[in-house]
């Protein structure tokens, strides 16, 4: 069982930026952010696996970076450049086993933290 610990949300206006981390209590060979605001489905953010190889959704390229540290087992998200339409609750999510091509897919993600809320405005 993986147990996923979200931190780092808030509020924050456009153009600003948040780090959002995730501690996990074992390490996970793919691990991932998703977010979901209300009354939208549940969207994969960014994904890395252990050895560094990552992917990003087309909303976030340029704008976010994931990376992880595999000795602490944490996740990271640095958020740069937030829009209004990032707004949502974040969540960690991790898998034993990688797919890139379902990297951002939630239905491959067996263990999920329980989300830290990011609020950008205008």
């Amino acid at each position: 069982q993986v147990q996923l610990v979200e931190s780092g949300g808030g509020s924050v206006q456009a153009g600003g930026s948040l780090r959002l981390s995730c501690a996990a209590s074992v390490s996970a060979y793919l691990m991932a952010w998703f977010r979901q605001a209300p009354g939208k489905e549940r969207e994969g953010v960014a994904a890395i696996t252990s050895d560094g190889n990552t992917r990003y959704a087309d909303s976030v390229k340029g704008r976010f970076t994931i990376s992880r540290d595999n000795i602490e087992k944490t996740l990271r998200l640095q958020m740069d450049g937030l829009k209004p339409e990032d707004t949502a609750m974040y969540y960690c999510a991790a898998a034993a086993v990688a797919n890139m091509d379902w990297a951002l897919k939630s239905n491959w993600y067996p263990y999920w933290g329980q989300g830290t809320q990011v609020t950008v405005s205008s």
